[in-house]
């Protein structure tokens, strides 16, 4: 790779930038000063640092976040915050989020810039099941959890079967919810057409992977082996 392709996938300027950083001795490749943008480099092998910073080679990154209410799960959007303004240090990789959760859910989210990752987790083909803990105004009715079971027509779309644990009825409710798909405000629309409006909604697991209840609103970690694992890919 290119010296300065790696510089500016690093996040360290634009090309232009990082010429001039080249041209006043900031970048050195195995300890020795280097110049010319054009020298190739082995990202794997060879040590790079700018300003005497080494320089990490991140091609891919996938990232778990506890994501807060109040960001849109998009890499843009013109009125609202995006839940990639959330991790400025990775904008150069160009990440968006796998799936989407609405602006005012929160929960586990991932991040990435490989498509085939997100492609495998959210194609409703393979069935990957995402759960839920809701809080809900209104009781749930007896008959849900089979309504829930046998699929649920929303009139756009049947919602594929799926799973409804009622953890407390009442007035107020509270319920885990497992589908396999991710329409737009799924959850929401399968309680309401049981007469139950959503008053909180957390995402907690995608396949076996569930959040890391260690990260707090707005964090975020790379996932490890172990959550590969889970996510079964």
């Amino acid at each position: 790779m290119r010296l300065d392709k790696f510089l500016a996938n690093s996040g360290i300027g634009t090309r232009k930038e990082v010429k001039k950083y080249l041209k006043g001795n900031l970048v050195t490749v195995n300890d020795e000063i280097v110049k010319k943008a054009d020298m190739h480099i082995n990202p794997e092998e060879d040590i790079v640092t700018f300003d005497d910073i080494p320089i990490a080679y991140e091609p891919v990154v996938y990232l778990m976040m506890n994501k807060p209410a109040g960001f849109v799960s998009a890499t843009e959007d013109d009125e609202h915050e995006t839940v990639v303004d959330i991790v400025p240090e990775y904008m150069h990789l160009d990440l968006f989020p796998v799936g989407r959760l609405d602006k005012d859910t929160e929960g586990l989210l991932l991040l990435t810039n490989d498509g085939k990752f997100s492609h495998q987790l959210m194609s409703p083909k393979h069935r990957v099941p995402k759960r839920y803990y809701a809080e809900v105004d209104g009781h749930i009715s007896e008959d849900a959890i089979d309504k829930f079971k046998q699929g649920i027509d929303l009139g756009d779309f049947t919602s594929t079967p799926s799973e409804l644990e009622i953890v407390e009825n009442g007035e107020q409710s509270i319920a885990y919810v497992t589908i396999y798909e991710g329409k737009f405000h799924q959850v929401k629309r399968m309680f309401h057409s049981i007469n139950c409006e959503v008053t909180y909604l957390k995402r907690t697991k995608i396949a076996n992977l569930e959040l890391d209840e260690e990260l707090e609103l707005g964090e975020y970690r790379h996932l490890t082996e172990i959550d590969f694992e889970n996510l079964d890919l």
